[in-house]
C-alpha cells in the first residue's frame, strides 16, 4: 500500500526495567508524587499497539519509537518502517536524563527524519479498527475539535491541573477569546461536533477571558512546524519546562501545541471523538472488554489512574480481550 506521508510517534517506558528504576530513584528528591507506581507500571500490551497499526493503518509512513534506551525483547528492530529513537538522539543534552513526559514531547520536532505531518500516541492509545489518513489530516491540516472547557481542580492529580492552567495562560498571551471566535465561528460551531461542545462554547462566550480548553486525550495530529513556531515564540518557558527532571506544576505540555494549531485556524474541524472511546482502568473492565470484542470503537485510550485496583486481575482481563481481537503476530514482532 502507498504510504501517506504521515508518520506515527509513540513514546514508551518499561517500568519493569530495574536499571531505569534505580536511575529514576536517584533523582526523586522532592518529587515523590512522580514515583507513583501507576505512572510507569507495565501493562504488557505494547505488541497489540503494533498489531493494531499494521492491521488498521498500513498506510503509515514511519513509526518513530521513542524510548529512554530499553526495548521490548520481542520487537523486530530491523523492520523497514521502524525508527528506534532514544532520548539522546533528539533531546538536547542539557535536559537529560529526563523523567518528564513534557520534555519528551516538547522536543518531538527534533526527531531525525520525522515528517511534517505526524500523529503522536501515548503508549495507552490503541487502534482497534480501520483508520484512514483523512481521520488525522485533511488538506494537509491536522483534524481536531475546537472547544472551551474550564480548567478543573483535580486533587488526585494536582500537577496536571496546574499544567492545564499554564497552557491556557500561554495561549492567552497570543490570542483574544471573543476575537478568535468571531474570526473562525465555523470551527467553534461545526456541524457534527458533539452537542456538549456547542453548549460549552456558547456558555463560555459570557466570559471575556479564556478559562481552559477541551483537548481529547487520544491520538494527536501535529504539524512539525507548530512545535518550531512555539519554540521560537516561547523559548524561555519551554526551556524551563524541559529543565525539570519530572513533571512540575510550572510546566506546559504538548496540549498547548494542539490548541495553538486550532486557535491559529491551522486545522480541519472534525468530530474526532465519533470513533474514539476513553476508559479509566478499574479492577473490573467489562465495558472496555465489550468495546474491544464488539468493535465499538476504532481508537481507544486505556488510562491508568491513581485509584486503587487489583492490577494483576485488570491486566489479565485486558490482555485477554486484546488477544481475542488481535491474535495474529505482526511483522513488528521478531521470530
Amino acid at each position: 500500500m502507498k504510504r501517506s506521508g504521515i508518520d506515527f510517534v509513540i513514546s514508551w517506558l518499561d517500568g519493569d526495567d530495574a536499571a531505569w528504576r534505580r536511575e529514576m530513584s536517584g533523582y526523586l528528591t522532592g518529587n515523590k508524587a512522580e514515583a507513583n507506581e501507576q505512572r510507569f507500571r507495565n501493562w504488557g500490551n505494547l505488541k497489540y499497539w503494533f498489531r493494531g497499526v499494521e492491521k488498521y493503518a498500513p498506510w503509515v509512513g514511519r513509526i518513530h519509537f521513542v524510548t529512554c534506551g530499553h526495548l521490548p525483547k520481542w520487537l523486530n528492530t530491523s523492520h523497514p518502517k521502524l525508527h528506534i529513537v532514544r532520548h539522546e538522539d533528539y533531546i538536547p543534552k542539557e535536559y537529560l536524563p529526563t523523567f518528564n513526559p513534557c520534555t519528551i514531547e516538547w522536543n518531538m520536532h527534533r526527531i531525525p527524519g520525522l515528517s511534517e505531518k505526524f500523529v503522536y500516541f501515548n503508549d495507552d492509545f490503541f487502534l482497534t479498527g480501520f483508520v484512514r489518513p483523512d481521520d488525522f489530516f485533511c488538506g494537509g491540516l491536522p483534524c481536531d475539535m475546537l472547544a472551551f472547557q474550564p480548567v478543573v481542580a483535580n486533587p488526585k492529580d494536582p500537577v496536571m491541573s496546574y499544567i492545564y492552567l499554564n497552557n491556557t495562560l500561554l495561549l492567552s498571551k497570543h490570542f483574544r477569546k471573543r476575537e478568535n471566535v468571531l474570526k473562525q465561528p465555523g470551527n467553534y460551531f461545526k456541524a457534527g461536533y458533539p452537542p456538549l461542545y456547542f453548549f460549552y462554547n456558547l456558555l463560555e462566550l459570557a466570559f471575556p477571558l479564556y478559562t481552559g480548553f477541551y483537548t481529547v486525550h487520544g491520538p494527536s495530529s501535529f504539524l512539525k512546524t507548530s512545535f518550531e513556531n512555539l519554540w521560537e515564540k516561547e523559548r524561555e518557558l519551554l526551556h524551563e519546562t524541559c529543565g525539570h527532571r519530572f513533571r512540575n506544576k510550572e510546566d506546559v505540555n504538548q496540549y498547548a501545541v494542539r490548541e495553538w494549531q486550532k486557535l491559529s485556524g491551522n486545522f480541519k474541524a472534525k468530530n474526532i471523538t465519533a470513533r474514539f472511546r476513553y476508559f479509566n482502568v478499574q479492577t473490573d473492565n467489562r465495558k472496555l472488554v465489550q468495546t474491544l470484542l464488539k468493535r465499538k470503537a476504532d481508537m481507544i485510550c486505556i488510562n491508568d489512574t491513581s485509584d486503587p485496583i487489583d492490577f494483576l486481575y485488570a491486566k489479565r482481563q485486558i490482555l485477554w480481550a486484546f488477544e481475542q481481537v488481535l491474535p495474529d503476530k505482526c511483522s513488528f514482532e521478531s521470530d
